[in-house]
């Protein structure tokens, strides 16, 4: 998995989905008149627009039950931190390269803010919600 991906993932933990077992006796059946009269719905209308998730609750939370707290909104390695990631040199160089950073990474403060504001923006991209101030 990508870095990015495990930031999100650490984030936006899903939910497993809930298993339906059916019920026992027949399936019901649909008489050929309902069927002929059905017309699906556009693609794009079936899929329903997914709800927000307060980002910044979710962290802040995080954040919460660490005895070290960590300043996310404003730096990538506690963001990192924070999600359960190393965020040694090495890694945030990776998470640049998987990002397109075309600065210099050996001027990692100026790579590290790039990171951050990316990092947010992809957050930002996924549905999550996050003061404007980010």
């Amino acid at each position: 998995m990508s870095i990015l991906g495990s930031i999100l993932g650490g984030i936006f933990k899903k939910k497993k989905p809930e298993v339906v077992t059916p019920t026992s006796g027949p399936a019901p059946t649909v008489a050929p008149t309902a069927q002929a009269q059905f017309t699906p719905a556009p693609a794009a209308a079936a899929v329903a627009e997914a709800p927000e998730v307060d980002v910044a609750g979710i962290l802040d939370f995080m954040n919460d039950q660490r005895a070290q707290k960590l300043n996310w909104r404003t730096s990538i390695v506690d963001l990192m931190k924070l999600v359960g990631l190393e965020s040694s040199l090495a890694e945030r160089k990776e998470l640049a390269d998987e990002l397109g950073y075309t600065g210099d990474k050996s001027d990692s403060a100026s790579m590290n803010i790039w990171l951050h504001k990316q990092v947010i923006q992809k957050i930002k991209d996924n549905g999550g919600r996050l003061p404007t101030d980010l």
